[in-house]
């Protein structure tokens, strides 16, 4: 089963939450319509900035709890690696 690790944010170089879901098309509306965490929801932390496909969802939770214990540092180097504005990745309808 596929698996995908995200990162959203509040805004550039604001908040960061990291997160694994089997759905990234399911899982990023649920977040911007305060469904997604109680962390995200209440932190306004809703911009998808960063994410990586896994084929094993397995593969995407240990790349997951890996992320978590980096420092902050290095999550932002990550995401301004490939996403340098902090930009909305999310094409979804609506958003």
């Amino acid at each position: 089963m596929t698996g995908y690790v995200y990162m959203t944010a509040s805004q550039k170089g604001g908040t960061i939450y990291i997160g694994v879901t089997n759905d990234l098309a399911r899982r990023i509306p649920e977040h911007k319509s305060g469904q997604g965490s109680r962390f995200t929801s209440r932190y306004n932390v809703q911009r998808l900035v960063w994410y990586e496909e896994f084929f094993d969802i397995a593969d995407a939770i240990q790349r997951e709890k890996s992320l978590k214990r980096w420092p902050r540092q290095w999550k932002v180097e990550l995401i301004e690696k490939t996403n340098p504005t902090w930009s909305e990745l999310f094409r979804g309808v609506g958003w």
